[in-house]
């Protein structure tokens, strides 16, 4: 089986290289720094590395064109960033736009195409616990996005259902996690992070499963769950509260 891993050179996308390596499955790593992806090449049995910035339209349409055969796509490449509205970069958030929604969009839509006409194959969407709050306030965009992502996902996966299709769609919602996001969004976790390599081992298991929405971690279900009961206002305070907190000084 071939697996596509987009945001491969680091982090989860990096632990989902390796643990899909285990397995024996082809690996193909999209990424935009070609020396940490052929740092991680050497790692592993058979994987193509491709240097490729998927915030540029461009470049996931030649993506699909170059690797069109695959078995699993991992929509695993994004990012943060942390500042009131006003004060972020506009360039680099309309970047993060074309990274976390656009490009997640596109290749979803080409991929799931020539997935449903073999009737086979697995798309796991990386969103976040983000995803489930009605908004961000100081990180804004990046929830944003998160959410457009998930409930992209989740309406894509009833339609399969309907249709009896045996391809699979599913997200991906993490909390904290330890990886680069922190450096790239400039901001602290304030709690405690899981490990990248747990939440891969928990999630391809849950994938394999079928399961629609994946949120790893203990603590990460309860505060789904405890959301549920408080009104927007409340929950949109307490989010600011959080972020706020995760500053770096």
């Amino acid at each position: 089986m071939k697996v596509l891993i987009t945001g491969a050179s680091s982090g989860m996308g990096k632990e989902f290289a390796r643990y899909f390596d285990k397995l024996d499955y082809e690996l193909v790593l999209v990424a935009r720094r070609t020396e940490k992806l052929l740092e991680l090449q050497k790692e592993l049995k058979k994987a193509t590395v491709i240097t490729m910035d998927l915030s540029k339209e461009e470049n996931i349409y030649q993506l699909f064109n170059q690797v069109n055969d695959i078995d699993i796509l991992i929509n695993n490449a994004g990012f943060g960033l942390f500042g009131e509205f006003t004060s972020s970069s506009l360039e680099r958030e309309l970047e993060m736009i074309n990274t976390n929604i656009k490009a997640v969009h596109i290749l979803t839509k080409l991929y799931l195409k020539e997935m449903e006409k073999n009737n086979k194959g697995y798309i796991l969407n990386v969103a976040s616990s983000a995803a489930f709050m009605p908004s961000g306030p100081l990180m804004s965009t990046y929830y944003a996005s998160k959410g457009y992502v998930l409930k992209l996902t989740e309406a894509i996966n009833t339609e399969l259902k309907i249709k009896k299709s045996d391809v699979y769609i599913g997200a991906l919602c993490p909390g904290p996690v330890n990886t680069e996001f922190n450096d790239v969004a400039n901001v602290t976790f304030g709690v405690k992070a899981l490990e990248a390599d747990y939440v891969v081992r928990y999630t391809i298991k849950k994938m394999f499963k079928k399961k629609m929405v994946i949120v790893p971690g203990f603590s990460n279900k309860l505060t789904h769950i405890f959301r549920r009961f408080l009104p927007t206002k409340t929950l949109n305070k307490m989010v600011y509260k959080i972020q706020k907190k995760k500053e770096v000084k």
